[in-house]
């Protein structure tokens, strides 16, 4: 079936919605007042709906409008995506790759995998998004980026398994958690202050279950977390790899718990679209893959 609307008369009805006016939206648009009123009635013609009721000098959706509202920013949204994506595909090579990593991942990890896809495409620039949680839930859903690899796989995405991460607790040696005499019960942590990496999505929507204490401090990246545990602020559950230095060398020391030492969480690689990818954005997700993939040796 043909459609009856085209994407400029939905694209009319966004703008007098958002704008409140038709003579607000014809100003952003770039158009007469006249051109978008038509687009309207034209959209109205075709679905034998109204879509607007004015009052006073307010254009207000009506129900039917205001659910046609809804689709159709999701049809023009993706209509920019499929647009974007032939250019891309036309230029054969993407001049960017935007790349999204949780911040559980040692930076190091990622730098090296960037620094063997720069040998392979040294004119292709990368936009690399250091986030917590759902931060990476929304570089994705808003494809701010074309590729991250996190903790969980947000819906409607499909994520390809790479490894394990463990968390441990840990403190500073002279923190009375490793005086007790005993092991660590859940009891006693909330009796002592806890350092938590703050979820940087719009929402703030995930917590991990982690905040056992009473008292809490909230920073934005785990090395702040790790800096603070070495002075003896508080104690934190932190990922291995950011701990086998610090360890080796006795300047933090494991929580003996009584129960749930480790925590254990599998790491994912995600395409914001696998299908539109272009070879740079493919050629990333193998380099990540392989560094990623590769259990580190232990400390």
């Amino acid at each position: 079936m043909e459609p009856k609307v085209s994407l400029e008369q939905w694209r009319a009805l966004l703008a007098v919605i958002d704008a409140g006016s038709y003579a607000k939206a014809a100003e952003q648009l770039g158009k007469s007042q006249s051109a978008v009123s038509y687009a309207i009635q034209q959209l109205e013609t075709a679905l034998g709906v109204a879509v607007f009721e004015l009052q006073g000098r307010r254009a207000v959706p009506t129900a039917p409008g205001e659910l046609l509202y809804r689709r159709a920013r999701h049809l023009l949204a993706e209509a920019e995506r499929l647009e974007s994506a032939a250019c891309r595909l036309s230029e054969q090579v993407e001049p960017l790759v935007g790349l999204a990593g949780d911040v559980l991942i040692p930076p190091e990890k990622i730098l090296a995998g960037l620094a063997e896809f720069a040998d392979a495409f040294p004119e292709t620039r990368v936009e690399f998004y250091e986030s917590v949680m759902s931060g990476t839930d929304d570089a994705l859903v808003q494809r701010r980026v074309d590729l991250a690899v996190a903790a969980r796989v947000p819906p409607g995405f499909v994520g390809d398994y790479l490894m394990p991460v463990t968390f441990y607790g840990v403190t500073s040696p002279q923190h009375p958690l490793q005086h007790l005499g005993r092991p660590v019960t859940f009891e006693d942590l909330r009796h002592h202050r806890q350092m938590i990496v703050r979820d940087s999505g719009m929402h703030r929507r995930h917590s991990e279950g982690w905040q056992e204490a009473e008292q809490r401090w909230t920073v934005s990246h785990i090395k702040t977390s790790l800096a603070a545990v070495r002075m003896g602020l508080s104690y934190a559950w932190l990922p291995e790899a950011y701990l086998r230095e610090a360890l080796a060398n006795n300047e933090l020391k494991l929580l003996p718990m009584e129960a749930g030492a480790e925590r254990v969480y599998s790491l994912y690689l995600i395409f914001a679209d696998r299908d539109l990818a272009g070879p740079a954005t493919r050629h990333l997700a193998e380099v990540l893959r392989r560094h990623l993939s590769e259990r580190a040796p232990q400390a």
